[in-house]
């Protein structure tokens, strides 16, 4: 299976997978799957979070693969599909937590990491306990306006304000390589940021980020994380709500999309493992802003994975080489 070629069909035209990837619901041997997560559930706020995945998808044509000054294109490098959706129950969180943690464990048994699209971020849980049951406990960058280390609150233990939080305690990532970059607002609560600085999280507020700049947060990330495997996570709202509108809990004073895609550039330093981009509510976008700004994060995602493999492939090359025989 290939690409449906852009200079043979519209960019419009055929069914929409991911960046136009071949469509293989039980893939093996990839470098990144591409999975939607179609679950609004854990939803405080606005929903709409379950048809963010079509909607990227939508949205995805307008992507290629070959960015500006970039040399190879990025599925010239690594072997992608997109594996469809989680059947994910709307009627049950706890069946969808686990029916999101089968499906993503079984995606890394045969594949090296995914890209998941959301979705509310109560899932990210369950891509963290996946991931940490083949890495242990894991590094994280977490892009959003809000810690997500939430206690339960309306008498329910998961929604998409607990999710790191829970992953903590399950000690699924490792507390003091966790970066938490653009919280802001008057939304937070204290008690959760409390809660994460108290475990070492390293959190960088949206004015502190906007003092650092991209490259010097960049810095601070990767020193932080140094070479252990490392979780992206980015929940649209780190953004602008001019630049995201679609989203169910936005903030104003947020980052600018150039900033975040700079930032971003970075992973390809670090030793990614998976991803995702959630809280994509296209029932509240205007003319698909935030859809395409979730694409070319997704892009930009799947472009770093390929610079860190590609670099693990130069360094063991170049390390067999130095050997004496």
């Amino acid at each position: 299976m290939e690409r449906i070629d852009t200079t043979v069909s519209p960019r419009y035209a055929q069914i929409p997978t991911f960046m136009r990837l071949p469509h293989d619901p039980e893939p093996r041997g990839k470098d990144v799957v591409v999975i939607g997560a179609p679950y609004d559930g854990g939803t405080s706020y606005r929903p709409g979070a379950r048809f963010g995945p079509r909607a990227i998808r939508d949205e995805s044509g307008l992507i290629h693969g070959v960015g500006i000054d970039r040399g190879p294109g990025t599925f010239d490098l690594i072997d992608c599909v997109d594996a469809g959706d989680i059947d994910l129950t709307p009627f049950n969180m706890h069946i969808a937590m686990a029916t999101a943690q089968e499906r993503l464990s079984g995606l890394l048994s045969d594949n090296a990491a995914f890209l998941m699209l959301g979705g509310d971020h109560s899932l990210t849980l369950a891509a963290l306990r996946a991931v940490a049951a083949l890495h242990g406990p894991v590094a994280v960058l977490h892009l959003d306006a809000h810690s997500d280390t939430n206690p339960a609150f309306y008498g329910g233990e998961y929604h998409h304000g607990t999710p790191f939080r829970h992953a903590i305690e399950e000690k699924l990532v490792d507390p003091r390589r966790m970066a938490q970059i653009g919280i802001r607002g008057h939304n937070p609560r204290p008690d959760s940021l409390d809660y994460a600085r108290g475990h070492g999280v390293r959190i960088i507020t949206c004015d502190e980020f906007c003092s650092l700049g991209p490259e010097r947060t960049g810095e601070l990330v990767r020193g932080l994380v140094g070479e252990a495997p490392v979780y992206v996570s980015v929940d649209i709202d780190v953004m602008d709500p001019a630049f995201a509108p679609g989203t169910g809990t936005p903030a104003p004073g947020g980052l600018t999309s150039r900033e975040v895609l700079a930032l971003l550039r970075g992973i390809g330093e670090l030793r990614p493992v998976g991803f995702d981009v959630m809280e994509v509510s296209p029932l509240y976008d205007h003319g698909g802003i935030t859809s395409v700004l979730a694409t070319e994060i997704g892009a930009e995602l799947l472009y770093q994975y390929a610079r860190a493999h590609s670099r693990d492939s130069y360094d063991s090359r170049d390390s067999r080489e130095r050997t004496p025989s």
